[in-house]
C-alpha cells in the first residue's frame, strides 16, 4: 500500500493531487494500529460502502443519497451480460480480499469528494461470489444540488473503482469453453492502461 507521507502522495491518475485522507491525529497513531486494514473516514455517514454476496436493495441505495439540498441522484449499476467476443458467457465470478476493497472504496470516495465539492452523498458497493446473467454486480453513485457534478462524479467513481479496487473478475462460458480472469482494461486520454491482473497459480 502506498505510503501517506505527505511527500510521496502521487496525482489522480487524472493528474489530480491526492487529498491528504489522514489527520495529524492519525498519523501519531502507534504504528501497530496504523497497520489494521481500518480506515478513519472524515464523515462516514456520506458514504454507503459494500463488498459482500449480496448487493443493497437499489430502493436502500436511493433512500440513502437523497437529501433535501440536491436535486440530482446519478447512479450506474454494472450487470452481467451474456455474451464476449462470440461466446456465451453462463455468470461470473468475483473474488478479492474485502479489508482491501473496503478500503480503497473510502479512499476513492474521499477522493471523489474532494474532486467534485458539491457533491453531497456517495454510495460505492460491489459484489464478491457468483453474477449470473442479468444480475448487478457493482453500483456507485451519488447526490449533489445539479446534475451535472452528479453525473461526472458517478463517472469518475466507476472508472476509478475499475482500475484501483482489488476485486477480480472470471468468465465463465458455455460449453467446452475454459473460464477466463479478466483484466480491467480502461482508457485514459486516449490511452489504453492494463489494471489489476490476477494472475493463476500453477
Amino acid at each position: 500500500m502506498a505510503s501517506t507521507d505527505n511527500n510521496s502522495i502521487l496525482p489522480l491518475s487524472d493528474g489530480t493531487p491526492h487529498p491528504i485522507s489522514q489527520s495529524n491525529n492519525d498519523q501519531n497513531k502507534p504504528q501497530q494500529e496504523q497497520q489494521q486494514p481500518i480506515v478513519i473516514v472524515d464523515d462516514s455517514s456520506s458514504f454507503l460502502i459494500q463488498v459482500s454476496e449480496t448487493l443493497p436493495p437499489i430502493e436502500t441505495i436511493q433512500t440513502f443519497l437523497s437529501s433535501p439540498s440536491c436535486g440530482a441522484i446519478s447512479t450506474f449499476t454494472g450487470i452481467t451480460r451474456n455474451n464476449f467476443a462470440g461466446k456465451k458467457v453462463t455468470h461470473l465470478s468475483y473474488e478479492g480480499y474485502t479489508p482491501m476493497a473496503i478500503k480503497e472504496l473510502k479512499r476513492l470516495c474521499r477522493d471523489a469528494k474532494a474532486k467534485y465539492t458539491g457533491v453531497d452523498k456517495l454510495v460505492a458497493v460491489h459484489i464478491l461470489g457468483e453474477c449470473p446473467v442479468g444480475e448487478a454486480s457493482v453500483v456507485v453513485g451519488c447526490s449533489s444540488p445539479h446534475r451535472r457534478e452528479a453525473i461526472r462524479c458517478t463517472e469518475y467513481l466507476i472508472d476509478e473503482l475499475k482500475g484501483r479496487v482489488p476485486i477480480w473478475k472470471k468468465e465463465i462460458y458455455e460449453g467446452d469453453e475454459e473460464s477466463v480472469w479478466k483484466e480491467n482494461v480502461e482508457w485514459r486520454e486516449g490511452r489504453q492502461r492494463r489494471v489489476m491482473v490476477k494472475e493463476e497459480k500453477d
